[in-house]
């Protein structure tokens, strides 16, 4: 599945993430970030494609909230929440100019995004590639 594999490979240049710490400088900073939206961008993507290919027509919608509620309805996301919040997150990328921001986004990936994207990984791997 191209998307799921186009989420493995940013899911791999997101973990380059901890190879960093403050204080960061602009450039560095806003790559972080970068990579963040990166890998969020493709996860959804790739839950949206195996959803459809599931059969979850509500999956189809495009939307990234309802492809993310539906994944929680069908178990492919464990914390409804915790995604919910990193879309949130993704939607604040276009204010990363504001180094508070920036750093936020840094830090939640840091703290709990990463670790969330592995699970999905994992997930998916085992229970929805056939």
């Amino acid at each position: 599945m191209r998307k799921f594999d186009n989420f493995c490979s940013s899911l791999e240049n997101l973990k380059d993430i901890y190879d960093y710490s403050e204080p960061y400088t602009n450039v560095i900073l806003i790559g972080l970030v970068a990579l963040y939206e990166i890998c969020f961008e493709q996860s959804w993507k790739a839950i949206k494609e195996i959803l459809e290919k599931q059969g979850f027509a509500e999956g189809s919608t495009g939307s990234p909230r309802q492809v993310l509620k539906t994944a929680f309805q069908a178990g492919m996301i464990h914390d409804e929440q915790l995604w919910l919040n990193a879309l949130v997150t993704r939607d604040n990328v276009a204010h990363a100019y504001n180094k508070n921001i920036a750093f936020d986004i840094v830090q939640q990936t840091k703290d709990s995004y990463y670790e969330m994207f592995c699970q999905l990984r994992k997930e998916i791997e085992e229970k929805w590639l056939n």
